[in-house]
């Protein structure tokens, strides 16, 4: 197995999978094309005319039209199969290899705090793919355990530091999580009543953490948004501002920011290193949640 996450040019990102599969490139290529064997491991139906340029369309479960369209790119029968799908590229390859062959799919995309999602996803579609010509039954898999590995294993745990308006600086973390925007408000915010999140009233211990001290609530808009002044000897010195959206499907996407004034280079890392330990925290947290 061998999974990677790499720049592809104009803000795109590129995630590669390869696997080996016992089977010929004939034989996957075959269930690579046909609608019939798409439907056991491809995460919709597929409808397509097979030449380049052909229309696809995709419709998942339970709609009857589809859900998004595709064109088909690239076409060289048994070795290579790409297509557009909606305003992501994926690129299908079988290369021989003995008496089986190396699958290699590269899917590229915008999104790239979305690469986990896509990476498990076609982690266990690929699997599936590869029990079909087996003749066997998936394994089953821990989606929202193998949504994390992918979050480390690509450096998308980390945050970045950007320049304000102002000129002082800017901490973002940008995170997909494995749970909706409730289940992720209500492991930030704890026991709290819900009627006592309110602009003035404390912020609860899952919004903040010790290494930037916190005022009081600015702003809240449950589940969705709450912000509030961090502070520096007991006045205001920037802002904290936690915001849950829709993220790829598999959960809430969480965009935390911290602004401060220049110069606060060493509150600066400290409040890096502890959201990044804080966040991390909070994704442990919901794995241990229903989804």
């Amino acid at each position: 197995m061998n999974d990677t996450l790499s720049q592809a040019g104009g803000g795109r990102s590129a995630l590669t999978l390869e696997r080996r599969i016992a089977h010929p490139p004939k034989k996957v290529w075959q269930a690579l094309t046909e609608p019939a064997q798409l439907a056991h491991w491809f995460p919709s139906e597929v409808r397509v005319e097979l030449t380049v340029g052909g229309r696809m369309g995709f419709v998942f479960p339970g709609r009857e039209g589809p859900d998004m369209d595709g064109v088909v790119t690239e076409l060289d029968p048994p070795h290579v199969y790409a297509f557009t799908w909606g305003e992501d590229h994926l690129r299908w390859e079988l290369r021989p290899d003995g008496d089986g062959c190396v699958l290699t799919l590269t899917h590229t995309f915008g999104d790239r705090f979305g690469a986990a999602s896509f990476a498990s996803g076609w982690h266990v579609c690929v699997s599936g793919l590869a029990a079909l010509l087996d003749g066997e039954k998936s394994a089953p898999v821990d989606m929202a355990e193998l949504h994390e590995r992918y979050v480390e294993e690509f450096g998308l745990a980390e945050g970045a530091v950007e320049t304000a308006e102002d000129g002082g600086w800017r901490l973002r973390f940008e995170r997909q999580l494995v749970r909706p925007e409730e289940t992720a408000w209500q492991a930030l915010a704890g026991q709290t009543d819900a009627t006592t999140l309110a602009v003035g009233a404390p912020v609860p211990v899952g919004f903040r953490t010790d290494a930037v001290p916190a005022g009081a609530i600015s702003e809240v808009d449950a589940p969705r948004v709450l912000s509030y002044d961090w502070e520096r000897g007991g006045r205001p010195a920037g802002r904290v501002r936690w915001e849950l959206t829709q993220g790829t499907g598999h959960g809430a996407r969480l965009v935390l920011t911290q602004t401060g004034p220049e110069g606060a280079d060493e509150e600066r890392s400290a409040a890096a290193a502890a959201w990044r330990r804080h966040i991390g925290l909070l994704a442990a947290k919901l794995l241990r949640m229903p989804g």
